[in-house]
């Protein structure tokens, strides 16, 4: 009988820890990790405009080239330079973008950073507002859908930064970058593991969603089973429109995830941070 009440007490003892560590993880993820989402989301936001900024600056030159052939190698080969460490613009070293383009002023692409350059000959114009202002002489910021080759994969969504390239006071082209949702989510997990090194055993997982898709980067299968559910975020942010958390178990182990949105990226964007209470 003594065993079965000691057997109760430790039991009733690790739920109280339990409790009291995912009391804690709540916190954690509202009042410190969000806060620090926003402000590295709202750094990167910052800088990337600003190096668009420079990078139009830069190549206005380029777009003068007469030669289509010789104006998309030279361009081309100006946009690397632009993200080398010494030679470049600071704001791009280290980045998340993925691409970083000219646009000419009928919002034709003349070529992207890299090859093979799908980019070239697309009509950016058309596609993308923020390239639409970028040409009528005004920097913008805004997201927006690329689809992938193959009909059947899922499109990607991307920050994109757009600035007007200017020669003797008139706008000659624009340069645009883009930062896939994708790639951000995996610059702030592995930022979030760098800053906790030495003060927590466990890694912080953070994705980003837009409606009902999830984005994410080199994650857990199984941490990603946890937050893939569309319907019950959606229900979620519907009681509680300013995020929530949620208790749940992973292979036996206690995890808490947020779900909050980010309105600096748009009305459906949002972030999930998943945590293993300590």
């Amino acid at each position: 009988m003594r065993w079965g009440v000691l057997l109760l007490s430790i039991a009733s003892l690790t739920g109280c820890e339990d409790s009291v560590a995912v009391d804690r993880t709540r916190r954690q993820l509202r009042d410190v990790d969000l806060p620090r989402v926003q402000a590295l989301v709202q750094q990167d936001l910052e800088k990337h405009q600003a190096g668009v900024v420079k990078a139009a600056a830069r190549l206005a030159p380029g777009f003068a080239v007469a030669n289509p052939k010789s104006r998309e190698s030279q361009v081309r080969s100006a946009l690397r330079i632009l993200q080398q460490p010494k030679k470049g613009i600071d704001e791009f070293v280290a980045s998340p973008m993925s691409f970083l383009a000219a646009i000419g002023l009928d919002g034709i692409v003349i070529a992207r950073d890299r090859e093979p350059d799908r980019m070239a000959g697309q009509d950016f114009k058309t596609r993308f507002e923020l390239v639409r202002q970028a040409l009528d002489g005004a920097a913008a910021t805004a997201l927006g859908e690329f689809f992938a080759e193959d009909p059947t994969a899922p499109s990607s969504w991307s920050i994109l930064f757009a600035a007007p390239s200017e020669r003797d006071g008139n706008v000659v082209g624009a340069v645009l970058a883009g930062i896939p949702l994708s790639r951000l989510a995996q610059r702030l997990s592995r930022q979030f593991r760098v800053e906790q090194t030495g003060t927590a055993t466990t890694p912080a997982w953070v994705y980003l969603y837009k409606g009902e898709r999830i984005f994410h980067w080199d994650t857990p299968p199984e941490v990603d089973a946890l937050i893939r559910d569309a319907a019950a975020r959606k229900e979620g942010l519907a009681d509680s429109p300013a995020g929530y958390t949620k208790k749940v178990r992973l292979q036996g182990e206690l995890q808490v995830y947020g779900v909050f949105p980010l309105e600096l990226l748009g009305s459906d964007v949002g972030v999930i941070i998943v945590r293993t209470p300590e």
